[in-house]
């Protein structure tokens, strides 16, 4: 053997490559593509806790199965290119790094028909580890490995089986086959089937004409199709001129095209519970959904582009490629990422900028009128003005209503005549203080003067359920009486002191105060978020 050849150590590389990323989840979904990839209709999978612990996954597929050289070649590192190169498959590592991410054992048991035998190799880590060499394993088939291939492949297809399964879990349990480690199990199912719901969607649904129909199940449960863009409730904010991307080589050379569709999710005020339920909107459900060959293989977030922002949560981006650009987009080898070329960022970015706006302003304008709607109780701050003797505050001679004027005696002697907000007929608990949705000027508060009936009017003051202070500060603070209420309080005293000093040279002069404070408050909150739905349902509650 020629010196320069220099064979890589079996057991460290055999055991360096179970560190590749995978988890569970996007390690069963690399055995399914592989069933995909076989022309299989039907994918069953088994997760199995024996009662001593043990652990076994079972994977099988109807698919075109294999005979003996198929076998080999297929648990060969680097396997054969499929002849089929738009096939879910790419560089030949998949099988062997995914299952070897979650467990030290793996076999593929496989036939092509009914009458043909089944074939069966497996890798053991342990016996490389031991060896020293690249032997694989054949031994003699099991009868629960038969069992399953009858039950979760039927005439013909293949069984992937993991066993020494030391990594599905993330803990050992004190007690193997327990009680809790039954729950944990039963939680990886359920985590399993919503990762695949999701990965096949369109593969799963029987109305997407896009791929071909495929059924899935976990322990018998079947997985139905969830489609993140909820295509009954959204709507797409890209022209169809938009919806294709030309792809070029380093060279210039016209290589494809990508496809992708902007989806504008409802917001959640205006979904049920059952239809929340489909939209699952969340934060970090915002961004790209990257489609390669009609498998999902990247989910949420904006790929460095965009960081998540609460007010873009509702916007999703469909973007479909196939393996015609594999290299264009770099795919790695769990086909779970890619990167955008910083021409492409930069085209996307420009493109996306209308429909991230769009997002922001619908978002904007729901937790607005979110806030405008929600209720704070400023019957503390009333009580305790109203109870407080001795405060400095004008005495109130005569309003009229009409002319919204009053004739007071303040700091500036008596018969004051102010221009300002006569109310009748308050409530008791917003004599001093309440908020409104009323106020046009923009500003925070208005001073004015209110009365339980017609008469005895005393200074108050209106917030205004607008402005970014209330809705940011005031809503936030809802949960806890005294913040509120010493807000009031001193909006209160701004209030009853502006009437107090007011005339009709003084007036501009508050109002001009007011609206210069306003407007420093507005510009300082501009970047602190809006409360979501359950900020302002958790602190009325409160």
């Amino acid at each position: 053997m020629s010196k320069l050849i220099n064979e890589p150590d079996a057991s460290r590389l055999i055991f360096g490559l179970r560190d590749t990323g995978y988890n569970f989840r996007t390690a069963a979904a690399d055995i399914i593509d592989n069933a995909i990839a076989a022309n299989a209709d039907t994918v069953n999978v088994r997760v199995d806790l024996l009662a001593d612990g043990r652990k076994f996954v079972f994977f099988g597929d109807d698919g075109d199965g294999m005979d003996e050289n198929g076998v080999h070649a297929a648990l060969r590192y680097g396997a054969p290119v499929r002849e089929n190169l738009a096939s879910l498959g790419k560089f030949g590592l998949g099988l062997k790094t995914a299952s070897s991410s979650v467990c030290r054992n793996f076999v593929l048991i496989s036939r092509q028909s009914k009458t043909a035998p089944l074939t069966k190799l497996g890798w053991d880590l342990d016996h490389v580890e031991e060896t020293g060499c690249w032997e694989m394993r054949n031994d003699p088939i099991e009868a629960h490995e038969h069992d399953a291939f009858e039950e979760l492949c039927g005439d013909k297809g293949t069984l992937v089986v993991w066993s020494k399964c030391d990594r599905i879990l993330a803990k050992n349990y004190d007690e193997p086959g327990g009680t809790k480690e039954q729950q944990a199990i039963r939680r990886l199912r359920k985590s399993l089937v919503e990762h695949l719901s999701l990965i096949y969607h369109r593969f799963l649904d029987p109305e997407d004409a896009r791929e071909r129909l495929i059924k899935m199940s976990v322990n018998d449960e079947a997985v139905e199709a969830w489609n993140p863009f909820y295509p009954e409730k959204s709507e797409q904010v890209l022209s169809v001129q938009q919806q294709l991307i030309p792809m070029e080589s380093v060279d210039g050379e016209d290589i494809g095209s990508a496809k992708i569709k902007a989806w504008l999710l409802p917001h959640s005020n205006d979904l049920s519970p059952e239809e929340k339920g489909k939209a699952r909107l969340s934060n970090k459900g915002q961004g790209f959904y990257i489609y390669r060959e009609g498998r999902l293989i990247n989910e949420g977030g904006w790929l460095g582009l965009f960081t998540l922002e609460p007010h873009y949560s509702m916007l999703r981006i469909e973007f479909d490629f196939d393996h015609e650009l594999d290299e264009a987009f770099y795919v790695d080898v769990k086909k779970s990422r890619i990167l955008f070329d910083p021409s492409v960022e930069e085209y996307l970015t420009e493109l996306l900028k209308n429909a991230r706006r769009e997002a922001n302003n619908r978002s904007r304008r729901k937790q607005q009128a979110a806030a405008v709607a929600a209720t704070i109780n400023h019957t503390s701050a009333n009580v305790s003005i109203g109870s407080t003797p001795n405060t400095k505050k004008p005495t109130i001679e005569s309003v009229d209503i009409e002319k919204q004027t009053a004739v007071v005696t303040n700091n500036h002697g008596s018969g004051i005549r102010i221009k300002q907000p006569i109310q009748n007929n308050v409530p008791h608990n917003e004599i001093y203080v309440g908020a409104v949705d009323t106020i046009t000027s923009g500003n925070l508060w208005v001073p004015v003067l209110r009365s339980e009936g017609t008469a005895g009017h005393v200074p108050g003051v209106e917030l205004n359920k607008h402005h970014d202070f209330y809705q940011k500060v005031y809503l936030r603070a809802g949960a806890s009486g005294y913040s509120v209420q010493g807000m009031d309080l001193l909006l209160w005293a701004l209030a009853a002191s502006e009437t107090d000093f007011s005339n009709e040279e003084m007036a501009p002069i508050f109002e001009d105060i007011r609206e210069v404070v306003s407007s420093n408050l507005r510009k300082l909150l501009r970047d602190v978020p809006l409360p979501d739905s359950a900020d302002l349902k958790d602190d009325i509650e409160s």
